[in-house]
């Protein structure tokens, strides 16, 4: 039995997780953030939990187990060197980009607003740099244009989990090498921040799309209604680009109601 700990917050790691139990992989630790989903999901699991609010002291539940491996997806905080350090075999990220591209917190939301037609999933070794270590497996996913955020996500946390899963045994056993990656060709994502949604309905058709397909669930691409003297905060839950090439907006959440079709929130302005 591999004795390992999953670090993991939101629903990318959830997936990821969900995919090791299939695999007959189960954590001996899950470390992560109180209130997150993946929280409840180890408690019906029967999976020792931990929720530290911060890692700048060792927790001691980690410091007095002879760890075999961690396991990284989503945690959303930095693992200082002295917990890295812990495990027999090091610490294994599933980050959901073709390292080098996209490294940092938001690498499928910028996968989709850039366009791309190609993404994947990377197995890396965790060094003391942000997605900087190196690259145990790798595998590629072909994208139509059309993903949507929570889609997308699920999906490349089903294909890293499962990628995980069939990676872990050989990696334990000293049978894989690893591959350094080409710095050169890093790109590097921000944290997306909730102003980062606004669009200009008569902007660019193309990234107007792209804005609403990648920001939801969060923060949402909005624009502002101008009604009158005040004006009205729409969230854009889905919309497309017509054969003209215009930007059509389908469905929306206006500020204070619940979502509708678009044509609807118009009527309701007359």
């Amino acid at each position: 039995m591999i004795h390992f700990a999953f670090f993991g917050t939101d629903e990318f790691s959830l997936g990821v997780l969900e995919e090791l139990l299939k695999h007959g992989l189960t954590p001996s630790l899950l470390v992560t953030a109180p209130t997150h989903v993946i929280h409840t999901y180890a408690d019906a699991e029967s999976i020792p939990s931990l929720q530290p609010t911060s890692l700048k002291e060792v927790p001691h539940e980690l410091a007095q187990e002879p760890w075999d491996l961690f396991v990284v997806a989503s945690y959303g905080k930095i693992i200082p060197q002295s917990i890295l350090n812990l495990p027999t075999h090091g610490t294994l990220n599933v980050h959901p980009s073709l390292l080098p591209l996209y490294r940092g917190p938001s690498p499928i939301e910028s996968t989709i607003l850039s366009g791309d037609r190609e993404t994947g999933v990377t197995i890396m070794l965790v060094d003391s740099e942000v997605d900087h270590g190196h690259i145990v497996a790798q595998e590629r996913c072909v994208l139509t244009g059309t993903e949507y955020y929570p889609d997308l996500a699920m999906e490349l946390a089903e294909r890293g989990g499962k990628l995980l899963a069939e990676t872990i045994p050989p990696w334990i056993a000293g049978t894989l090498t690893t591959r350094t990656q080409d710095h050169t060709h890093a790109s590097y994502t921000k944290k997306i921040k909730a102003e980062d949604g606004l669009i200009e309905l008569d902007g660019n058709a193309v990234e107007n799309y792209r804005k609403v397909r990648a920001y939801l669930p969060w923060p949402k691409a909005f624009y502002l209604h101008q009604k009158e003297s005040t004006q009205i905060r729409v969230a854009i839950t889905r919309a497309h680009v017509d054969t003209e090439g215009n930007f059509v907006i389908d469905r929306v959440i206006p500020a204070g109601k619940r979502e509708m079709p678009y044509s609807d929130f118009l009527r309701g302005l007359r």
